[in-house]
């Protein structure tokens, strides 16, 4: 029989280690844990349905110690965890670039700041600071400012400034780019086919606005930057030296979620766990367990790094310095949250949202439509799409009828089907970026050939609108705003 970790080895360990976990109060694997130093948790939406739950999660796991990491993913518009249940007051990235104007996205991001502040959380995994150049990027779109490196750099350096002035850490994503990919990285690794050149003229430019503004994290992508040779981002040591020597970043480097395919895959959960603080990660962020592999995957990345350190391929001195990082942004977080939260300023988000609008044709509404959604309604970043267009316009014009594509059959087939009730009610049209589907797209050219009167509501990047789409309202977003901007076009309302 043999001995178990020591109580120092498994606190060098722990101290880099963020898991997910399931519940919306901490299970007992948890508060073990948290005796035994790690670093943090990470919240997805099942632990905060709503900022009342947020909070009192916070405060139980705080009062087993003050100085712990309490993290969450929410960057307005489509990604959103303590408003999950709702969709985000707040526009996302796509509409903040849209406007164009920093001072308001820096008050954006100081009011979701305050929001976080209020629910216990101290360390926000935004802002996205991908350049989004690819059209076919399936997982960044909307959640970037845009495919501008210039306007990219100087919104995030304003959301970075925003967020922390609120008192809550700011983590610019996904390090050194996630926005000239074609891939989806909880699917599969990504590949970045650019020179170092054009990454510092493009995408390393807004990290380094990031750095400049100060926040406090970088959040490393799972992807293959051809310069750096066939190691994903997160695993890649010369990636963070280029953050360290080249930008001059001293804060906490945070991996994405190492349960992504594109890592977790290959070389496999644990040893990427083992393969990320090797090459200069400071915490681990574990990702968002199944109901039954919380603990588990804690243990696992537990145990990749005790027998790491055991055998030598994982060094003390380097487990020590990534957790004096993590501790340094610990002591940030516990001393900001003792700041006066900023005052609430609840017409800029929806005036945000308003201004964002693009529209064309006629989209007023006279009665209740028939409304047909073309969108993927689960995405993994973002999590569930859900339809706040289709609620707040019931609300407004009881009534309403609704209905997705049901897959198999032709194209007429599926139009058809989907149509079925339509007649003699306004048809309204949702899509996000269809483009990217030819199936979607054949789908609303005809669903538009047969009633050109319907109204398209486009919630992505515009990047290509069929020709035959006369009336369009675009809304750079999916969030709840963003559909409250748009339903008031569609009622008549308030114009941008």
């Amino acid at each position: 029989m043999t001995d178990g970790p020591s109580p120092e080895a498994l606190r060098l360990v722990n101290g880099v280690i963020m898991p997910g976990f399931q519940g919306t109060e901490p299970p007992g694997w948890l508060l073990d844990a948290i005796d035994e130093g790690l670093a943090g948790v990470v919240y997805f939406a099942h632990n905060v349905p709503d900022p009342a739950t947020a909070a009192a999660l916070s405060a139980a796991l705080y009062a087993r110690r003050g100085d712990l990491i309490v993290a969450a993913d929410e960057e307005g518009g489509d990604v959103t965890r303590i408003e999950a249940a709702t969709g985000s007051s707040y526009p996302g990235n796509g509409a903040l670039g849209r406007v164009d104007d920093p001072a308001v996205t820096e008050r954006v991001a100081r009011l979701i700041g305050r929001d976080l502040r209020r629910a216990g959380i101290g360390l926000d995994l935004a802002p996205d600071t991908d350049v989004n150049v690819d059209p076919d990027n399936p997982v960044i779109g909307v959640r970037s400012f845009g495919a501008d490196a210039a306007l990219v750099a100087r919104h995030s350096a304003a959301y970075v400034t925003g967020l922390q002035s609120a008192g809550v850490a700011a983590c610019a994503k996904h390090f050194p780019g996630h926005g000239d990919t074609s891939v989806d990285s909880h699917l599969d690794l990504p590949e970045l086919d650019a020179d170092l050149g054009l990454l510092r003229r493009r995408d390393l430019v807004p990290f380094a606005a990031a750095i400049e503004a100060g926040t406090r994290c970088l959040m490393t992508g799972h992807i293959r930057a051809r310069p750096f040779g066939p190691a994903p981002a997160t695993l890649n040591p010369e990636v963070t030296r280029l953050a360290r020597e080249e930008l001059g970043f001293t804060g906490v480097i945070i991996t994405d979620a190492l349960d992504m395919r594109a890592v977790a895959r290959d070389p496999g959960f644990g040893a990427a766990c083992v393969a990320a603080v090797r090459a200069g990660a400071d915490l681990l962020c574990l990702g968002n367990p199944a109901a039954s592999a919380d603990e588990s995957a804690y243990a696992t990345a537990r145990d990749a790094l005790l027998d790491a350190l055991a055998t030598g391929r994982l060094s003390e001195r380097r487990l020590a310095e990534a957790g004096r990082r993590a501790r340094e942004l610990a002591h940030w977080i516990g001393e900001a949250r003792a700041t006066q939260l900023p005052a609430a300023q609840s017409d800029l988000p929806l005036s945000v949202a308003r201004a964002a609008l693009r529209v064309r044709g006629d989209v007023r509404l006279a009665s209740a439509p028939h409304l047909v959604d073309l969108r993927q309604q689960v995405n993994h970043a973002s999590g569930s799409r859900a339809p706040h267009l289709r609620r707040l316009l019931t609300e407004a014009l009881p009534g309403l009828t609704a209905t997705g594509v049901p897959p198999g059959g032709t194209v007429t087939e599926r139009a058809g089907l989907a149509l079925h009730g339509a007649e003699g009610r306004p048809l309204v049209v949702v899509v996000r970026e269809p483009h990217r589907d030819p199936e979607q797209e054949k789908l609303l050219a005809e669903l538009v050939g047969r009633r050109p009167d319907a109204v398209v509501v486009l919630t992505g990047w515009p990047h290509t609108v069929p020709p035959q789409v006369r009336n369009l309202v675009i809304t750079y977003g999916s969030g709840r705003v963003n559909a409250q901007a748009a339903v008031e076009r569609l009622l008549g309302g308030r114009t941008a």
